[in-house]
């Protein structure tokens, strides 16, 4: 019969930490990170990070499998290209940039101008730019081609970056930086026009293409920096996101981020903080530049902290600039915590969106939908269906509810402020359960099957915190839309916002849409490109719009655009170097500071999460009993958070200590009692202890808490199968697991077991086949595999499981070895058999394992017998 095992050879065995067991509950162990309450096995940690070490890019489709097994390509896959087609100038020319209309910035870098040549015979390209008055500027170019910008190759797992189909045509040309000055100063104010032929070669006379496009440089200067996060984009694996949980990046990338400062009058960004092992977002800074405000994961990925700091040449998140919005949470209710917060224009107030005051009970998780989804461009989706505004004050540190944005029969978010401070702008719409009775997991963004919320535009005084009367603002509202992310220009006139179908931010259909200030009709702005806009940002002066794309590639980039009176937007500039290739823009928001305001930023109210980190690297080496003490000295650091005890059990019963991991994860739960993976790993470890009633109990509680747990469901599963009496409903669980982590090779493993044991080899086979595949270093996978295999008569294909199994065990258990003699018989390799057998028999006696050690000697005189006899 074949055993339910991922890595012990025989016995009741739990998976702990990406170990496996024998007839045993799988995939537990599921360790929480430093950014949030999350499950990840060090197996398949190493299994992706593995594939492609140093930088080495991994595959990925975009190309979606639904549950009735069709295919499906998502739209934002299909969309257009931001480029014209060739085909509008056959046998001609196509200038991509400048596209006709720019505006180039007075402070920009030496922009590169790109054009396409359908007419294969032009070699060489004259270049000339014609102003109102005076001899153009006239330059001959050989046309380099583009090239794709260099990779982080400190990244592992990410997609390769690749130019799009019209950028492979491109040809391209960059002014030095004296002649950029020339054409910006006879284009200031005034159009030019660039004409590029051309010719078959160098001597030619006669062009054989042409092209003109019109430019100009703005008199109004940008005139502060960008401040951004640059961020690689690695989605989480499966298995290791939670409802509630926003988790737009694994664990190990966290330290990668990068928040960067770009003056557009420089060729590269500065770095200004990285190096963080948690994860700060939605930064946000006063009008005046003197104050920065900043999202900082607490424990659990809670949003408990934030930084409120002064702007300085060398800013401080310290402990005294530190805010806790968990220290505002309401006896008996949950932990509170804060989302997209904002500071206010004179840095002494922040608006934020809160739980419901007294709801007690409400978690998280009912109050935000999210989705993961393993595609590298759009991995995450989230949004509130709950919540209220709230404001805190720097003076008294109170944090309160805005009254006329605390209706808890709506939702209210994502709040910005007017420019004077006296307004605040929102989103709002009727709450509603983010994961409704009958919801359906969503497979991509912008899946039909996400909780569907389309927010309206609400505007309401702050009147010092008294609020007051909420105010619909009309053409960013009742349009059948999402209308969300809203900022003020600088003069009060106009509102930039984002109209998507669902949700908000950075979904695929993301467009800007301006509107003024008290309503009326709003037009899109005509810079937005196919794929996302969004995380737009007003330049100090309100000349100039910075937002994000993600066209021409999936790699966000960041665009400039200039705003004139009438609300109308230029052609999108690129701002070019602001990422590695493989990274991505993220948040970019002017900061109203001179050229060396701010040099870097330094951290120590963070710098504890790095006894965690430290902890958690070790856990990811399976280095488990170096793990266990670095895991002790991060939950000594703060006792407050449940994440330590809990990978503190994770890593005592990878090491076989169960009756510690179980008292590690009741005190992980004592702190934490909502966390869906450590209910799962208690449940493991009880059952590793024969408590099968507690176990089932706890495992039953983590899907509770989570219905998306895949591993808790396989666990279930497995955990019936081997009480016995339950097996269509261990069935169901295993399947339902599978669909929810496909790539959780213990789900197939112990599947495929049960399927075998009904007799259904072929469906067995198929099952276990998938678990070598995603675990091909896992004995048990092997070892059931040849089982399937042998019962099936399929001999000469079990030889190799078999081989595995025994080498991946280092050839010391004798049971695995016991199985590979007999198929070296089954298939005539008669000395073989003899050679291992006899090596099995040696360790079942040196292990005093008798009724094995009886089974092997009688094996082994039939082996020598075939062997004598001539039969190989």
């Amino acid at each position: 019969m074949l055993r339910g095992t991922s890595c012990a050879v025989a016995g009741l065995a739990l998976v702990i930490a990406g170990t496996c067991w024998s007839g045993r509950v799988l995939a537990a162990g599921q360790s929480q990170s430093q950014a949030q309450d999350q499950s990840q096995s060090p197996r398949q940690a190493q299994a992706r990070s593995g594939s492609a070490a140093g930088g080495v890019e991994v595959d990925q489709s975009p190309v979606v499998k639904m549950p009735d097994g069709t295919e499906f390509l998502p739209e934002y896959a299909r969309a257009a290209s931001m480029f014209r087609a060739a085909s509008e100038a056959p046998e001609n020319i196509l200038i991509d940039a400048p596209a006709n209309g720019t505006i180039y910035a007075p402070d920009l870098i030496p922009p590169q101008f790109k054009w396409r040549d359908n007419n294969a015979a032009a070699t060489v390209w004259r270049i000339e730019i014609g102003f109102a008055k005076g001899k153009p500027v006239r330059v001959t170019s050989k046309g380099e081609k583009l090239q794709i910008g260099a990779p982080d190759t400190e990244l592992s797992g990410y997609v390769a970056p690749a130019l799009s189909p019209e950028e492979q045509q491109m040809h391209g040309w960059r002014p030095d930086a004296k002649t950029w000055e020339e054409i910006k100063k006879r284009s200031a104010g005034a159009k030019a026009t660039v004409t590029i032929s051309g010719f078959a070669g160098d001597r030619s006379g006669q062009a054989v293409s042409s092209a003109q496009a019109g430019f100009e440089t703005s008199r109004d200067p940008v005139g502060a920096p960008i401040f951004y996060r640059n961020v690689p984009l690695i989605p989480p694996q499966e298995g290791t996101t939670q409802r509630g949980v926003i988790k737009p990046l694994p664990d190990s990338v966290l330290p990668k981020i990068r928040w960067e400062l770009r003056y557009i009058n420089e060729l590269r960004s500065r770095l200004m903080m990285t190096n963080l092992p948690t994860c700060g977002n939605c930064h946000s800074f006063s009008r005046d530049g003197k104050t920065m405000g900043i999202d900082v994961d607490g424990p659990a990925n809670d949003k408990g902290l934030y930084a409120m700091t002064p702007v300085k040449k060398v800013t401080m998140i310290s402990n005294d600039y530190l805010v806790r919005w968990s220290a505002f949470s309401e006896e008996g209710g949950q932990k509170r915590f804060g989302f997209m917060s904002q500071v206010s224009p004179d840095g002494k107030y922040v608006v934020n969106s809160i739980d419901v005051p007294r709801a007690k009970g409400m978690r998280v998780v009912d109050r935000l939908y999210n989705g993961f989804y393993p595609y590298y461009g759009f991995g995450q989706v989230f949004y509130p269906t709950r919540g209220v505004l709230a404001w805190y004050s720097r003076e008294t540190g109170k944090l309160q509810p805005l009254p006329g944005a605390d209706d808890a029969n709506f939702v209210q978010t994502s709040a910005f402020w007017s420019p004077d401070g006296k307004w605040l702008i929102y989103s709002r719409t009727v709450a509603a359960d983010p994961y409704p009775r009958g919801y359906k997991r969503s497979l991509y963004a912008n899946d039909p099957s996400e909780t569907q919320v389309q927010y309206d535009l609400y505007r309401i005084p702050f009147n010092n915190g008294a609020g007051g009367k909420p105010e619909r603002v009309v053409g960013a509202s009742e349009n059948g839309m999402s209308n969300n992310f809203p900022k003020v220009s600088p003069d009060g006139k106009w509102i930039v916002f984002v109209r998507c179908k669902n949700g908000l931010l950075m979904r695929p259909d993301s467009r800007l849409y301006i509107v003024p200030f008290e309503g009326g009709e709003a037009r899109p702005l005509e810079s937005n490109l196919p794929v996302m806009n969004s995380w737009h940002s007003w330049s100090p002066n309100g000349k100039w719009l910075v937002f994000s794309s993600k066209s021409p590639s999936l790699y966000t980039r960041m665009y400039l655009t200039h705003i004139d009176e009438g609300g109308h937007a230029s052609p999108p500039v690129e701002v070019e170097n602001a990422t590695a290739s493989n990274r991505a823009v993220n948040i970019p928001e002017f900061l109203n500071v001179g050229a060396d305001a701010m040099d870097h930023i330094e951290t120590p109210a963070i710098d504890f999460y790095r006894e965690f980190d430290v902890a958690q690297q070790l856990q990811e080496q399976a280095k488990y009993a170096e793990a266990v003490p670095a895991w002790k000295v991060a939950a000594q650091k703060d006792p407050t958070d449940a994440r330590p005890f809990n990978n503190l059990g994770v890593a005592l019963a990878a090491m076989g200590q169960y009756s510690e991991a179980i008292d590690a994860y009741k005190n992980s739960l004592s702190i934490n009692a909502e966390s869906s993976q450590t209910h799962n790993n208690f449940g493991s470890a009880l059952a590793e202890a024969g408590r099968m009633d507690e176990a089932l109990e706890n495992i039953r509680k983590a899907i509770e808490l989570n219905p998306d747990n895949g591993a808790a469901h396989v666990n279930l599963g497995h955990l019936l199968e081997v009480r016995g009496g339950a097996r269509e409903e261990a069935k169901e669980e295993m399947q339902k697991g599978i669909e929810l982590a496909p790539k959780l090779a213990d789900g197939h493993n112990v599947y495929g077991v049960i399927l075998a044991r009904e007799g259904r080899l072929d469906e067995a086979i198929v099952q276990l086949q998938t678990a070598v595949e995603l675990a091909p270093n896992s004995a048990e996978c092997h070892f059931n595999l040849g089982r399937a295999l042998a019962a099936s008569n399929r001999f000469a294909e079990a030889v190799p499981q078999f081989e595995a199994a025994a080498s991946l065990t280092g050839g010391r258990e004798p049971a695995i070895l016991q199985m590979l003699a007999g198929i070296y018989s089954d298939t005539g390799q008669y000395a073989k058999a003899v050679d291992v057998a006899q090596h099995a028999l040696e360790l079942a006696e040196r292990r005093n394992e008798g009724e094995l050690a009886n089974q092997l000697r009688a094996n082994l005189a039939r082996y020598r017998a075939q062997a004598q006899g001539g039969q190989q």
